[in-house]
C-alpha cells in the first residue's frame, strides 16, 4: 500500500527538483549561486521518489506545481517517462519534444497554464558537440551502443537522428522490456537514415561482448545509471572499449565505476572520456531559462558555467 506524499504550500517562489537522492547534487549548492547572477528571487526544493515510483506520487508534486501560485515549475530527472505516463492530463500544453518522445524534463508555466517540456534532446545535443570532434562519425564510421534506454538515451538518439554529421548505427541495450519498446516506437517516427539497434539485456557479459565487436571510433554511453542511482556498471572489469573511441558516462557524481573503467584505458585505447558534467549544466541552465523566463545566450551560459566551475570541487 502507498500513501500520497504531503507536499507543504510553498512559501516562497519555489521551483522544484523531481528526483531520486536530490540533496546529493551539486544543484542544491549551484542555484542560489545562479539564482543571484540570474536576478532571480526563488528557492530550489527537492522532490525525491524511487525509480518507477506509484502513479499518485507523480500526480501529488506535478497537481501541486499546477495550482500552488508560488510553485513556478520543475526539473524532472530519472522520472521522465513515467511522470508524463501518470500526469498528462494535467499538462494543458505538451511541447513537439515531449510528445514525440513521451518524457518531460522540465514543468513551467506561462499565461495560467501548466507546460511540459522535454528540453533532453535540446541540451543532449549541446553537451555532445561539446566533446564530440566535428565531422567523427564521416571520418571514423564508428558506431554507437547506448548502455540504457530510458529518457535520457531517447532524447540523445532524438538529438543524433537530427544531426548532419551522424553515426550510421545506434544500438541500444536495455533491461526493461517496456523502456526498450517505447524507443522502438519512438525511433519508428522519425525521419532519419541511423540503423537502430535494439538488445533485452541486463547482463555485464553480454555487453562486454557486444563493445568487443563495435568499430574503430565507436561511442559507448552508460544511460543506466548505474554509478549513481545504483551500484556497479553495465560492463565488466575486463570490457575493452573501442580504439579511438569516445566514451560517455552521464553521471557526473557517485561511485562512477563505468567512468573509471573508461579511464584506465583512456590512454592505451585513445579514448576521448566525457562525464556528465557539461550535460548537468546544459540540462538544468535550459530548465531554468523556461521556468523563469530567460534568454540564455551562449554569453550567459558561460557566466554561468564558470560559476559552477568554482563549486565543483
Amino acid at each position: 500500500m502507498t500513501t500520497t506524499p504531503n507536499i507543504a504550500p510553498c512559501r516562497v517562489p519555489t521551483m522544484y527538483f523531481i528526483g531520486v537522492s536530490t540533496g546529493k547534487s551539486s544543484i542544491m549548492t549551484l542555484f542560489p549561486r545562479w539564482a543571484e547572477l540570474l536576478d532571480v528571487s526563488a528557492e530550489l526544493v527537492g522532490f525525491d521518489a524511487p525509480p518507477g515510483a506509484p502513479a499518485d506520487t507523480y500526480r501529488a508534486i506535478v497537481q501541486h506545481i499546477k495550482t500552488d501560485p508560488l510553485a513556478r515549475g520543475a526539473l524532472v530527472t530519472t522520472h521522465k517517462i513515467d511522470l508524463l505516463a501518470a500526469c498528462r492530463d494535467l499538462f494543458d500544453q505538451l511541447d513537439p519534444n515531449a510528445v514525440l518522445t513521451g518524457e518531460v524534463s522540465c514543468i513551467s508555466k506561462q499565461a495560467g497554464q501548466l507546460l511540459g517540456i522535454a528540453v533532453d534532446p535540446i541540451s543532449s545535443r549541446l553537451a555532445w558537440q561539446n566533446f564530440v570532434p566535428e565531422g567523427h562519425w564521416a571520418h571514423s564510421g564508428g558506431h554507437v551502443l547506448c548502455l540504457g534506454a530510458g529518457g535520457a538515451a531517447a532524447a540523445i538518439s532524438v538529438a543524433v537522428a537530427g544531426m548532419d554529421d551522424r553515426p550510421q548505427t545506434f544500438i541500444l541495450v536495455e533491461r526493461d522490456p517496456a523502456r526498450l519498446e517505447h524507443a522502438r516506437a519512438l525511433h519508428r517516427k522519425l525521419e532519419t537514415d541511423i540503423n537502430f539497434e535494439y538488445a533485452l539485456s541486463a547482463d555485464p557479459l553480454e555487453n562486454d561482448r557486444r563493445l568487443a565487436q563495435l568499430p574503430v571510433g565507436s561511442m559507448v554511453i552508460n544511460a543506466t545509471g548505474m554509478g549513481k542511482d545504483r551500484p556497479g556498471s553495465p560492463l565488466t572489469d575486463a570490457a575493452v572499449f573501442p580504439e579511438n573511441g569516445l566514451v560517455w558516462e552521464l553521471n557526473y557524481r557517485g561511485e562512477l565505476t563505468f567512468l573509471a573503467q573508461a579511464q584506465r584505458q583512456a590512454v592505451t585505447q585513445g579514448l576521448i572520456v566525457e562525464d556528465g558534467w557539461v550535460y548537468f549544466l546544459h540540462g538544468w541552465t535550459q530548465v531554468i531559462a523556461r521556468v523563469f523566463h530567460l534568454d540564455l545566450t551562449p554569453v550567459l551560459f558561460r557566466r554561468l558555467a564558470d560559476t559552477a566551475e568554482t563549486l565543483r570541487g
